[in-house]
Parts: structure tokens; C-alpha cells; sequence
């Protein structure tokens, strides 16, 4: 049988790569560090994805099996020997973790074979494989970089599937959207995988995804949360935030069509189908989790300031990106790392310095300005 390995056993991999890989009749090794995770997939061998439907329809993932990358090091790496696709589901900030053992296993790999390995981070981050490519070549000695030239392949992709917090009790059952979107940069001819899409340009797939689906989801669970609203489909029931989240979705895509030369009319249908895929009640996504991680979320290549930035850039429209990530920097949900360590610089730098520091944005910009301006009126 075909094997994938896939760095990332939690709810995201499981529902939704993971499970593309079992559907595709590959064994999928899920390397995690999750002991209880991992057992559970060595002891049962399958799960449950279930989709948020009236229906409720579920799918048997089976052909899975387990690895704790912090004890077993040799057996991940004699997973990666074997592959046909290595692949992540991790969040960005965990990849030059996982590197130097990636890097290991790429090393044993291609002395011993030539078969062609895929290696595709899937995570929201544009240019993701990327960067985790060049976190696993700091680990490689000269004559293995040369080694695994036409052996192993890096493609960078968009994924795309609201996987809420999970009510499992312990199951390894996940609970998903029935939409999905996995979009993979390539020009070669490569082994098929159920649900995969090919382009051979991933920009505009990408950002679409990004300054949409991840700019969409962000306005609504940081104004939902300022409105004391419990998930993200209760806040777009407010009829003003659904409003200002359809403004916002609108300079986005300004900036999409401006820069990709996307039909206007396709794009509100694009953006409407989100919207939709937001108001669905059966995922019961609170904000505070759409909401984690405010600082990352606040990067000057993520889904609020570059597109306020490349709006600013040519010449469109970006108030309501200002008053996202205004609301943004209002985040201070007591639970959350970020969230906490955000409000303590506010609180000892002031939200200028804040804003230069995690968003790269100038303390004199039309765009600091237009913030500050935003979140003294949140604040009220």
C-alpha cells in the first residue's frame, strides 16, 4: 500500500489531509506528540469524520497508524524512507521544529533510494512549503542537497476547511465542514490524491483564500467577540457585523481583482459562499477560537495587513481593514498566550509601537493613523 506521513495527528489532519490520504488507499502515519492521540490511532486503526450537516454524514478513515516524534525518531524516519508524500498540518510557527527530523529522514531516504518523495506543508501561511524547505536544508550537509534534487519535491498549497473545536470526549472522531479546498502548485505529473487540485499558479488561489476565507473568519470573531458573542454564526446574525464583514470582504477583493484580474461578478459569488459557510450553525465555532493567536494573526504577511497594505498601495480603499485590525488589537481574551502578551505591549509600548513592531506598519503611516483612529472608537 501507498504511504503518506503526515506531521500533525490533530483535528485538522485527521478531518481533512489526513483523511484525503486514506480515501486516495494510502496508509497514513500520523507523527504527533500527542501520546494519547497516537495510541488511540494505533489501537483502533480508524475514526469517524463527520460532516456539519442536518444529515450528519460520517465516514469511516481507516488504513491510520501513529508515531510520537519525541520517542520514536528512528521509526518516523523510516516512515519518511518510505513515502510517496510528507505532509503538515501543524501551524507555521511548529515548522522549523519538525525540521532537523524531516531533514534526517530526507538524509537515510535518498542514499538508499531514488523514488520521488512529495512535500507539502498545508498550512495558512502563504508560501508555507517554503519555508519549510529552507528550515530542512539548514540540516543537510552539502552532498544531500545535491542528493535530493529530482528525488524530492516541494509544492506549496492553500487548504481550506473550518474544523471547530471539537466536543469528542476523547474520540479521535472529528467534526468538519462538508466544504473543502486543497490547491497544490505544480507542474509535474504526480501520484493522484483524492480531493486534491493542481494549478500551476498557487498566488491567486492562495490569497484569494487568505484575504477572504481567513480575513472574513477573523473580522467576525474579533467584533463578535467585542459584542459578547458566543460563536462565529451567532455574530454574523447581527446584521450591522454581517454588514461590516461583507465591507471588509469587499476591499479585499477589490485588491484580489485589481491584482489577479478576477471576474467581479465570480468574486461576490466567492464571497458570498463564505459568508454562508460562516453561518453555519452545526459548527458551533466559538469566536474565542477563531480568534486565537491575535499577534500571528496581526503579521505583516497575514490576513489583515497586507491587504490593507496592498490596498493602501494602489490607491483602494481599506478603512474597514483599519477597523478589523483595530478590533484585533482589542482581542483580550484571557485564555490566550497571544491575546494576553499582546495587551501587556499595548499596555507598556502603546498601540503605535505595538502596530511597527508585529505589523511592520510605519508609526506615521495613513494606515497607523486610520487604525488608531478605529480603535479609539471600539474602545468607547
Amino acid at each position: 500500500m501507498k504511504q503518506a506521513v503526515h506531521f500533525g495527528a490533530g483535528n485538522i489532519g485527521r478531518g481533512f489531509i489526513g483523511a484525503l490520504f486514506s480515501q486516495s488507499d494510502y496508509h497514513v502515519t500520523f507523527v504527533d506528540i500527542a501520546d494519547q492521540i497516537i495510541d488511540q490511532l494505533n489501537r483502533d486503526k480508524q475514526y469517524q469524520v463527520k460532516l456539519a450537516t442536518d444529515q450528519q454524514e460520517s465516514m469511516t478513515i481507516k488504513n491510520v497508524s501513529g508515531l510520537n516524534n519525541m520517542k520514536q525518531e528512528n521509526e518516523v524516519v523510516e516512515a519518511i524512507k518510505n513515502a510517496t508524500y510528507l505532509t503538515t498540518a501543524i501551524g507555521p510557527t511548529i515548522l522549523p521544529r519538525i525540521a532537523p527530523l524531516i531533514a534526517k529522514g530526507l538524509t537515510e531516504r535518498v542514499k538508499e533510494s531514488s523514488e520521488k518523495l512529495y512535500v507539502i506543508a498545508c498550512e495558512n501561511q502563504i508560501s508555507a512549503t517554503d519555508l519549510l524547505k529552507g528550515y530542512i536544508f539548514e540540516h543537510l550537509d552539502e552532498d544531500t542537497k545535491a542528493n535530493i534534487t529530482d528525488k524530492v519535491y516541494f509544492f506549496n498549497s492553500a487548504v481550506d476547511r473550518i474544523v471547530p473545536i471539537q466536543n469528542n470526549n476523547g474520540s479521535l472522531d472529528v467534526l468538519v465542514e462538508p466544504y473543502y479546498e486543497w490547491v497544490v502548485e505544480t507542474t509535474e505529473d504526480i501520484p493522484h490524491v483524492e480531493g486534491m487540485k493542481i494549478v500551476a499558479d498557487l498566488a491567486p488561489y492562495i490569497e484569494r483564500k487568505l484575504f477572504t476565507v481567513n480575513t472574513g473568519h477573523a473580522v467576525i470573531a474579533y467584533l463578535g467577540y467585542l459584542e459578547n458573542k458566543p460563536t462565529i454564526d451567532q455574530t454574523l446574525a447581527d446584521d450591522s457585523i454581517e454588514k461590516q464583514v461583507q465591507n471588509t470582504l469587499g476591499e479585499t477583493g477589490a485588491y484580489l481583482i485589481n491584482q489577479y484580474g478576477l471576474n467581479s461578478d465570480e468574486h461576490q459569488q466567492y464571497i458570498q459562499k463564505i459568508i454562508r459557510r460562516f453561518k453555519n450553525a452545526y459548527l458551533n465555532d466559538a469566536v474565542t477560537r477563531v480568534g486565537r493567536s491575535p499577534i500571528r494573526k496581526l503579521g505583516p504577511n497575514d490576513r489583515l495587513v497586507r491587504p490593507a497594505v496592498e490596498a493602501n498601495k494602489a490607491g483602494l480603499p481599506y478603512t474597514n481593514l483599519a477597523k478589523a485590525i483595530a478590533s484585533a488589537l482589542l482581542f483580550d481574551y484571557k485564555e490566550d498566550e497571544e491575546a494576553v502578551k499582546l495587551q501587556e505591549m499595548i499596555h507598556l509600548q502603546g498601540v503605535k509601537h505595538v502596530l511597527k513592531e508585529i505589523s511592520g506598519l510605519d508609526e506615521n503611516s495613513e494606515i497607523t493613523s486610520e487604525v488608531l483612529r478605529h480603535y479609539e472608537d471600539l474602545r468607547k
